[in-house]
């Protein structure tokens, strides 16, 4: 069974919908104490360190591999994490319409405590996303709603964000918060 080290409710639904049995363990990671100029390289770091810090909590005859994740969309060489209120969410929606950004998800996979032969699993997953082109009502109006306050990026492709998503570049189930094809191949290796 896979240990998820995530407290996305969105990775947890992605693993049920794929029939993935797994249980789920929050690292209890500080984010902001791991940085990184490169965000695909801090998406690669937050990730390990993610699954690190619950394999490290794992009793030690218990042997689970340990998937760790963290998002990051980039919006023209700038990094957008959750918005901090409503008004940067508006903002950065003004400014995304109508144009691609770059969401990158870290995906690393512990083998389970005792498995030495394998190393860990370390990948980093982009997706580009083209935005459709809001007004500033269609804009208020999603920001209302609560939705981009809980999403990095300020959208959710599972949820209302859907509609304003004109197109993907690369893997669905990685904006979304993991990349299920990449997993798919990992899970035989661990």
């Amino acid at each position: 069974m896979l240990l998820l080290a995530s407290a996305s409710q969105a990775r947890r639904r992605l693993l049920e919908q794929a029939a993935i049995p797994h249980r789920v363990q929050v690292s209890g990671v500080d984010e902001e104490a791991i940085q990184d100029s490169d965000p695909t390289e801090l998406v690669r770091r937050l990730a390990q360190a993610k699954a690190i810090a619950v394999r490290n909590q794992l009793r030690r005859n218990e042997i689970t591999a340990v998937l760790g994740c963290d998002s990051l969309f980039v919006f023209a060489g700038q990094v957008y994490g959750k918005p901090t209120d409503s008004a940067q969410a508006v903002e950065r929606w003004q400014h995304m319409r109508g144009s691609w950004g770059d969401l990158h998800t870290g995906h690393c996979l512990l083998p389970g405590k005792g498995v030495t032969s394998q190393q860990p699993l370390l990948a980093c997953v982009t997706t580009r996303v083209l935005f459709a082109d809001l007004s500033n009502q269609e804009i208020e109006e999603y920001v209302a709603s609560g939705e981009p306050l809980r999403c990095a990026g300020g959208f959710a492709l599972e949820g209302l964000g859907s509609s304003f998503v004109e197109r993907l570049d690369g893997c669905y189930s990685n904006v979304i918060g993991l990349s299920l094809p990449l997993l798919r191949r990992w899970l035989p290796q661990v």
